[in-house]
Formats: C-alpha cells, structure tokens, sequence
C-alpha cells in the first residue's frame, strides 16, 4: 500500500513538474515529439546561415530577403488547415498529413546536403522545410487549441507554455552542437544529419488519436467554415488585437546585418556561435517559467507596453558592440554578447507568450483552430514583413558582407520602430490572460467537424521587433 500510495504520489508531483498538470497521454506525447522537433531543427541553423554567406556568396540584404520568403508558408497556414479538414486522405485528416510533412522535410534537407548550388534552389529547399514544419505545426496546434479552450482558471496558458517550453527544450539540446558540428564538419553533412529529424515526426504520427472518416468530404463544411471565420474576423473585439500584434511583429530586424557583423567583422568563430545559441536556448526556457509562474495573471497591455519598452531600451546596448565601445569599457566581444543575447532573449519569449494565449482566448466556438492559425499567419505576416524591411534598410544603407560603417543607424532604427505599436495599446482586451475573451457569435457548428487541423508557428518566426537575435545567426 505505501510503495502503491509513494508511486501515485511520485506520478502526480511529476505530472505536475515535467508536464504543468496536464496528463501525458499518447497523443499528448506526440504533440509534444513534434515540438521537440521543432526545436532540434535547430541543429543547422547555423550551418544554413554559413552556407548562404560562404558557400553562395550571399550579402546581409540577400540573406535577409531570402528569409523574408521562406517564411511564406507560415503566411497561408490556414489554407493548409481547409485541405487537411476538406481532403482527409484513406479517410483521416491528422495522421497523413503529420506522415507527408516528415517526409517533405526529409527532401528538403537532403536537397540541400546535396543538389543545391544556387540562392534560388536554397531558397526553394528551404521554402520546403518552411513549409513541411508549417504543416506539421498546423496538425498539432490545433490539438493544442482545443485542449487549451477546456483548461481551468487556473491552469490558463500551461499547455502553450509546455508546448514553447519543449520546442526550447530541442533547441537547448543541439544549440552548443549546431556550432561545434561546423568545426570539424562540413555544412552539407549537417544538412545530412538533420535529414533524419522530421522523419520523427512521421513516426509519431500513429501516437494521434483519430478515428477514419466514413463519409466522403463535404464541401458544404468547408463552405461554412469560411463563413463562421467571416463572421469572427469582422468584430472588432478580433481583428483590434490582431492588427497590434502585426504592427509589433512588422518593425524592421537587423539579425541578417547583425550575422556577418559578428563573424566578419569580429571574427565570432561557429563553436562561440554555438555557445551563444546554448545561451539563448537556456533563456527561451527562462522565459516561459517565468511567464508562467509570475505573469500569466498579468494584463496583456501590461505586458506589452512594459516588455515593448524594456526591450527597446535594452536593444540599444548593441551599439556599444557596434562602436566598440565595449572594448573601451574592458568587457570582451565574447562575453558582451553573450550577457546581451541572454537578457533579449527572456526579454523576447516573455513578450511572445502572450501573443499565443491571446490568439487562443480570441478564438469563438466552432472555428477555434481555424481563426488561430488565421491569427498567427498574421503575426507571421508581420516577420516577414520585419525581414523585407531590413533587407531595404540594410540595401540603402550600403551595409555589405565587409562595410558596417552604418549598421549603428540600423541599430538605432531597429529598436525605436518597436515603439511604435505602444499607442495601440487600447486595442488589446483589458482582461489578463486567465480570463477568456471569447467574443459572443452564434454558432451552431460542430467543433469535431470542423478547423481540426490548424495552428501557428512556433520555432522560427519569434517576435523579431522586440527579440533581436544579436550575436546569434538571423532565424530561420
């Protein structure tokens, strides 16, 4: 009895530690899996961003632009969620889909390990990993947004912070990795290796709950669903909030420009690079603990306002990197970047945090999953957007692989835009996140047939405004 009441006890408290509550089901386990690798993907992003600068010859601009595209299937993720709940294909609409994104992401990497000799085949490689993650992400999150809608009062915003926290987690575990692997390897053989990755997630695909469709698809469904969506989208109470996160989202970035000036110009060596991604990964998880444990309760125009500003006023320590002012006060390159990348970073993740728990509240009965990855793909809109003006900034200002003479007015720019969204404050709910939004809508829809298969990113498109990714390597 005491051995069954200890081991009861140790699940509990472990349930209650590993997973904030939520009981590791199969399919939670799964979901969690795709997470994960998520986060492991990050084992070649430093290799991408030294192939693009060494191998093909890429300037910061380039580079920059050339995220901006690849960032493009996280812009439709809706439309991946209408195919997948339209055409359920050997009659399920989960499984198949998480099995095809696996094994797109498999090609894309192999085809960089192997065929691609050009920026436009990069592209379009790395376009497909974009889009065998976005897929994938589709799948999962809209798993995530209905077990979010059922949490208590009290556990509000656990499950995205479980789910952030262990796509950190895989970061955490190849950030040191990614930059160690380039010293004795070749980028290709990187591509190589992470090839293997998203085969996992065809793997756990079988851990889905799912029971086969009998009927054939209806297009009535899907017809209805626009229309639910129609409805939502046009109150205010939906596209306010949506509107402030694609103005914070939208700011221009300087990570491209930021890249070569570390490793051209300060010479940062990828084993530094990969104990600066070790940093930030350990931060990211930073992050959520402490948007968890302490401000979960909080407003969300508090959080905004306060972490947009901290933010910009701590974004700005870049210049003395930049001048090398830091030299002038004693603190090495090294050391400077780090502590920097680590405050940014916690800085970063406890502002995005509740951009996805305001996107989940936001969501009405009836198209929960489909409206979430609606909002996302907005927010995603606005990196993209972020990237494309930095590209322009970086092209006008003449900021090359060698000349970073004006990269300081990058700087300064870069961080005074991120203020701008704070006078649309008022356009977010005045609620804290433990308190619903739902606005009011008449529907009399069926939440199992319809928008099961959507969501919204995760790993690579963080909150670039108010995250700038400083001694790291741009994002993906």
């Amino acid at each position: 009895m005491f051995i069954s009441l200890s081991g009861t006890s140790l699940k509990n408290s472990l349930t209650k530690t590993l997973f904030f509550g939520h009981e590791p089901t199969p399919e939670l386990l799964g979901i969690l899996v795709v997470y994960f690798v998520q986060g492991i993907l990050g084992l070649a992003r430093l290799a991408v961003s030294f192939f693009l600068k060494d191998e093909l010859g890429l300037s910061p601009a380039e580079v920059s632009a050339l995220f901006g595209i690849v960032a493009l299937p996280w812009i439709v993720k809706p439309l991946f969620g209408f195919i997948s709940d339209g055409l359920p294909i050997l009659g399920y609409r989960r499984r198949p889909y998480l099995i095809l994104s696996g094994i797109l992401g498999a090609l894309s990497w192999a085809g960089l390990a192997t065929i691609v000799q050009t920026s436009t085949a990069a592209t379009l490689a790395l376009a497909l990993g974009s889009l065998s993650v976005a897929i994938g992400d589709v799948i999962v999150d809209s798993l995530v947004v209905e077990r979010a809608r059922a949490e208590s009062q009290g556990e509000v915003g656990s499950l995205q912070s479980l789910c952030w926290g262990t796509s950190a987690f895989g970061g955490l575990i190849t950030a040191y990795f990614s930059g160690l692997l380039l010293e004795h390897f070749s980028t290709r053989t990187i591509f190589w290796i992470t090839a293997s990755f998203p085969l996992i997630v065809s793997g756990v695909a079988w851990l889905i709950a799912e029971s086969p469709i009998t009927e054939k698809p209806d297009l009535s469904t899907v017809k209805h669903q626009f229309e639910q969506l129609r409805k939502a989208i046009t109150q205010k109470a939906i596209w306010l909030p949506a509107a402030f996160v694609f103005i914070w989202q939208a700011t221009p970035t300087a990570d491209a420009a930021f890249f070569f000036f570390t490793t051209n110009e300060l010479g940062f060596e990828p084993e530094f690079l990969g104990r600066v991604r070790l940093v930030t990964s350990i931060a990211s998880l930073v992050g959520v603990w402490v948007f968890h444990r302490f401000l979960k309760n909080v407003s969300f125009r508090v959080i905004f306002g306060w972490s947009t500003l901290l933010s910009a006023v701590l974004g700005m320590s870049m210049l003395l990197l930049v001048t090398h002012t830091n030299r002038a006060l004693g603190i090495d390159d090294h050391w400077f970047s780090i502590g920097d990348s680590l405050i940014l970073t916690v800085m970063g993740q406890i502002a995005y945090m509740p951009v996805l728990v305001l996107a989940a509240r936001l969501c009405p009965p009836g198209v929960e999953a489909t409206l979430f990855a609606l909002l996302m793909s907005i927010s995603n809109l606005g990196g993209l957007l972020s990237y494309q003006l930095g590209a322009l900034l970086m092209h006008l200002m003449g900021i090359t692989q060698t000349n970073f003479s004006n990269l300081w007015i990058l700087v300064v720019i870069a961080n005074v835009s991120t203020l701008l969204p704070l006078p649309f404050l008022g356009w977010l709910p005045a609620t804290d996140a433990t308190q619903p939004s739902e606005p009011a809508m008449d529907t009399d829809t069926n939440p199992n047939k319809l928008g099961q298969s959507l969501l919204p990113l995760m790993s690579e498109l963080v909150p670039h405004s108010v995250l700038q990714q400083t001694a790291e390597e741009p994002a993906e």
